[in-house]
């Protein structure tokens, strides 16, 4: 009864290569899995489900072609995706879920989510973030035509690149009171996150009870770069392990 966790994978079409490792990932690592959940930012911007076109069509498709042979498949929005509907849920053969979400591992709880909302000391991110996530700004914003919306992404892409790039690693890390508030609220001892990039385990004390919060990697594959790195975490019916593997040597495996 394998369970995986995945997250920030930011498919583009501008870059094919980690598509295609989602694809082997799916076809060998992941084969035969009981669940796969996805924490947010499977793709690096979405800008409503009215605009798939071949690039997420192919990603919709092969999802629901690994769906299809037996593994429950869950969506959870990121910061990039949080557009990310219903319609394409579907299509992918997949559950869209909370952030966050709490789920059981036998009889053990779990708390998912993406990670953004736990970085409270980035004051500005919170703000912008608390603004995307509003219903109403949503159907504003869906409600202009996709070349609008194209243009409004990469607007949004540039700006967040060049605040990220003033501000310290502490700022732009979740806030150890967030993650200790959220964790007595639902009563949990392990928290799955993705979202800072910043792969790791982390032990703490909550009432004198040592806990855990795994932090999922995201995915990079640039061969000029020397760079091949992919992140899940992985549940193997009895323990939780924070594993790294090779994104191009998915398919010799």
């Amino acid at each position: 009864m394998i369970t995986l966790f995945i997250a920030d994978l930011h498919l583009s079409p501008e870059h094919p290569e980690l598509t295609q490792a989602l694809f082997d990932y799916l076809d060998y690592r992941a084969a035969g899995a009981h669940a796969l959940y996805i924490l947010g930012d499977l793709f690096d911007y979405w800008i409503g489900d009215d605009a798939i076109g071949e690039f997420e069509r192919s990603v919709a498709d092969k999802l629901a072609e690994y769906a299809g042979k037996g593994t429950q498949l869950y969506l959870m929005h990121g910061n990039r995706d949080f557009l990310l509907g219903q319609d394409f849920a579907t299509a992918a053969g997949a559950e869209l879920i909370e952030d966050p979400s709490l789920i059981m591992l036998g009889d053990v709880p779990l708390l998912l989510m993406h990670g953004d909302s736990l970085c409270t000391d980035d004051q500005e991110y919170m703000a912008f973030r608390a603004m995307v996530r509003d219903p109403q700004w949503q159907r504003s914003v869906l409600a202009l035509p996709i070349a609008e919306r194209l243009r409004m992404a990469a607007q949004l892409r540039e700006r967040s690149g060049a605040s990220n790039s003033n501000k310290s690693d502490e700022i732009m890390d979740v806030n150890p009171g967030a993650v200790e508030r959220i964790m007595r609220q639902c009563q949990v001892r392990t928290l799955i996150q993705g979202h800072t990039h910043r792969p790791d385990v982390h032990d703490f004390l909550i009432d004198d009870e040592v806990v855990r919060r795994y932090v999922v990697g995201d995915w990079r594959l640039d061969r000029e770069a020397d760079v091949d790195i992919g992140w899940e975490v992985r549940h193997d019916g009895l323990t939780l392990t924070l594993e790294q593997f090779s994104l191009s040597e998915l398919a010799y495996h």
